[in-house]
């Protein structure tokens, strides 16, 4: 049997194959499905779970909401494209779908089936001119031996339509046992969702109507005829039969209650649904403290962060990846969607960051890096707090940055931190107008916070009341 493996591994390649020689096999296995092996109930289960109605909508609508942009790429460098043909197509993808709706169905779809599929009508010119959500129940793929994915089928009330595998965008969930279809959560979370729901079924069928006998059994000790019998149980009947609880009376001898049922105490009911509730939740990706009535506002926000960072981004990231790979194609090369980075950051860690690196990098440096603003053209310099000798330049234009020889006194340190807010303020207003003035103005008398604060401030002004501005705010704060 291992001769001919033998033989086989007796020679070493020295170059990697062409194809990867299981396609063949995976599609001729494949080949004999008629039908997608999803489950059609997941719509109903969306649709009678709340906690899973809850996990999706949480997840679909939080997608929606994030902006998708289109850059090209420069070697290691990503440039934006200003209103791309892609995101004027997304803003209105068909004449009954907004872009918020295209997005939420098909995270939605991927949610709750594990596929979503998009249907691509293209113009003229073979580019996409309208986008189309497909119902994943509906949709079929037809394997292929070489190209993988030869095509799709759409059947409606048993009528197939055949669609091309470039008319179509599958985006898909991992699927440990699937090559070609994706894995729904829901499938993960049967046994939890079924649980919930025979528990809520339960409690429903307990207050229901007729339903509010509690469950026991009534023991008449002695012995009465037919007509007094059919009395007692049609008093129990039309008295207790309802939906109320009441303490039962009745005439006619002895009689004994015995109570034969679990109580919803007994059942540990409440906890049990809870624990459900937190076992879908964390399926889905869903931290309990986002839904939790008891999470305070500490906990509510490391639960935001989390559902940020570890479940909606990287769900975002599958689709953007998808879409650069086999739509954007359609508009030529070096293109690539990319969502807004959404990812919470620490701003207090932030702003340690950026107060350690302005005495080192540059103006226009600080802009690109921390504040994604192009460059100005008195950028090209540090922004340090540190003082250095003035120039013959600042003497002709009237800005005095001398340092004082003695220390201000307590006195008359508020005068001089406003008289050097008043000399930078001017010195920035000259600046505005003077493109080749590079040089930073030299900070004296400011304390080291507020010459950060306004120099951070300066790296968004642009015209003379943006300046204004930043330097009426430090005023204000200075009281």
């Amino acid at each position: 049997m291992f001769n001919w493996l033998t033989d086989f591994f007796r020679t070493r390649r020295d170059k990697l194959r062409p194809r990867a020689p299981h396609i063949e096999r995976v599609a001729a296995q494949n080949r004999h499905f008629l039908n997608p092996p999803l489950d059609m109930h997941s719509a109903r289960v969306y649709e009678g779970s709340p906690w899973v109605y809850v996990a999706i909508n949480r997840i679909a609508e939080a997608g929606a909401l994030v902006p998708l942009k289109v850059y090209r790429l420069a070697g290691e460098k990503r440039i934006g494209v200003e209103n791309h043909p892609l995101e004027t197509l997304l803003s209105a993808p068909n004449p009954l779908t907004s872009r918020f709706e295209l997005f939420e169905q098909t995270i939605g779809s991927l949610e709750l089936q594990g596929n979503a599929y998009w249907f691509l009508a293209g113009d003229e010119r073979g580019q996409p001119r309208e986008i189309w959500l497909l119902r994943p129940d509906r949709v079929t793929i037809v394997p292929h031996e070489r190209r993988i994915v030869a095509g799709y089928l759409y059947e409606i009330n048993g009528e197939r339509i055949p669609l091309d595998a470039l008319e179509v965008l599958h985006f898909r969930r991992w699927h440990p046992t699937d090559d070609f279809y994706g894995l729904s959560p829901i499938a993960a979370a049967r046994g939890a969702v079924l649980s919930d729901r025979h528990m809520a079924d339960w409690n429903r069928n307990t207050f229901g109507q007729d339903n509010g006998v509690p469950a026991g059994i009534v023991n008449i000790k002695d012995f009465i005829s037919d007509t007094d019998f059919e009395r007692v149980k049609r008093e129990w009947r039309g008295n207790y039969g309802g939906a109320a609880r009441r303490t039962a009376f009745l005439r006619g001898g002895a009689m004994e209650w015995q109570h034969i049922g679990l109580s919803h105490s007994d059942l540990d009911f409440l906890q049990g649904r809870q624990a459900q509730r937190d076992e879908i939740l964390n399926i889905f990706g869903i931290p309990v403290g986002l839904v939790s009535e008891n999470a305070t506002e500490a906990n509510a926000k490391v639960a935001e962060r989390q559902f940020i960072e570890r479940t909606l981004w990287p769900k975002l990231a599958r689709i953007a990846q998808k879409i650069s790979q086999e739509l954007l194609p359609f508009y030529g090369a070096n293109l690539v969607a990319e969502y807004d980075d959404i990812r919470p950051t620490d701003a207090k860690a932030r702003l340690e960051e950026i107060r350690t690196a302005y005495p080192l990098l540059s103006i226009n440096e600080l802009r690109a890096n921390y504040f994604q603003l192009p460059p100005v053209a008195w950028g090209d310099v540090a922004v340090s707090p540190h003082p250095a000798p003035p120039s013959v330049d600042d003497n002709r234009r009237g800005v005095s940055l001398e340092r004082p020889d003695s220390p201000t006194p307590e006195h008359s340190r508020k005068s001089a931190v406003e008289n050097e807010l008043a000399q930078w303020e001017r010195f920035a207003l000259n600046r505005l107008e003077r493109a080749e003035q590079t040089r930073p103005f030299e900070v004296s008398a400011l304390p080291d916070e507020l010459a950060f604060e306004v120099s951070a401030g300066l790296l968004f002004a642009r015209d003379r009341a943006s300046v204004k501005s930043v330097f009426a705010g430090v005023r204000a704060g200075l009281g």
